[in-house]
């Protein structure tokens, strides 16, 4: 009787560690800043901004926007997982708040768009691209993607090449054959695996599995790309690996210039890491 006691108790333990950890998967590790936090963050820099949600084909998309609403715009779409605020330290540069309108969004899928819903390559692109219009200002639209922000930046400016003037792309992951997509991604992406990812890792976990076939499908559109790119990458990147720019210099061959910028030794996180090499590309470009 007591043994059979103690077994019971230790499977109502496990049920509800089982539960808590469910519990955990759904609130926790959003990668995503508060609303309250990003208020307190701009109040101490001093920066006034726009935090709001736009409506683009049933999906709600949010940014966040500092600078004059009369400059050119730069639009900064984060890697996978994350939010607009990997590019805060951007959004609050007294220099580039000189100088540009700045958007910075949440993805599809993350942050506070629609958060746990992956999208393909292709939806979010239209989806970005309709929420430029919908803030359109009427100058030139710089396209800024790290990582997996990268190529939809890309599928964006060959959907349609006349919108935007510039892209910077950093660490981008463009070249199908650099991507080597791990089989247990497939595994865990299944009912009831799935629910077992934390947060934000869910819907990266969807869209990395579909990355590779993407760009595959995407390659034969990159010589429609028409907008002048500059690259930037870290030639020790193990997550995107350095063989993504001499792909995208021999495919990028109607872009208006293509300009790489090398960081020697550099990883992935180039753009906290060198903030200071990307923003002064940004400030020196010719709009």
């Amino acid at each position: 009787m007591v043994k059979r006691k103690t077994r019971s108790r230790r499977m109502y333990i496990i049920a509800f560690c089982f539960l808590a950890y469910l519990v955990f998967c759904q609130s926790c590790m959003t990668m995503r800043m508060g609303r309250a936090k990003a208020a307190g963050f701009f109040s101490t820099a001093g920066v006034k901004y726009v935090d709001s949600t736009v409506i683009v084909e049933n999906h709600p998309l949010h940014y966040i926007q500092t600078g004059d609403c009369g400059k050119p715009t730069l639009f900064f779409i984060h890697g996978s997982p994350g939010s607009w605020d990997a590019y805060k330290q951007y959004l609050t540069d007294t220099l580039l708040l000189e100088k540009f309108r700045m958007i910075a969004v949440d993805r599809p899928g993350f942050g506070y768009s629609s958060f746990g819903t992956a999208e393909g390559l292709a939806v979010q692109a239209r989806l970005l691209a309709g929420l430029i219009k919908k803030l359109d200002n009427h100058t030139p639209v710089v396209l800024i993607g790290h990582s997996l922000g990268g190529p939809i930046a890309v599928k964006m400016a060959v959907n349609e090449p006349l919108s935007y003037q510039h892209l910077i792309l950093l660490a981008a992951a463009v070249d199908p054959g650099a991507e080597k997509p791990e089989k247990w991604r497939y595994i865990i992406k299944q009912k009831p695996l799935r629910y077992l990812i934390p947060g934000a890792l869910r819907p990266s976990n969807d869209e990395l599995w579909l990355l590779k076939q993407e760009l595959i499908d995407m390659q034969p559109q990159l010589k429609d790309l028409t907008a002048g790119v500059t690259i930037i990458h870290g030639t020790k990147d193990g997550l995107v690996p350095y063989r993504n720019v001499p792909f995208m210099k021999k495919e990028f061959i109607n872009a208006k210039n293509v300009k790489v910028i090398s960081i020697k030794d550099a990883n992935h996180f180039i753009p906290w890491e060198h903030y200071g090499e990307i923003r002064d590309a940004l400030l020196t470009l010719q709009l």
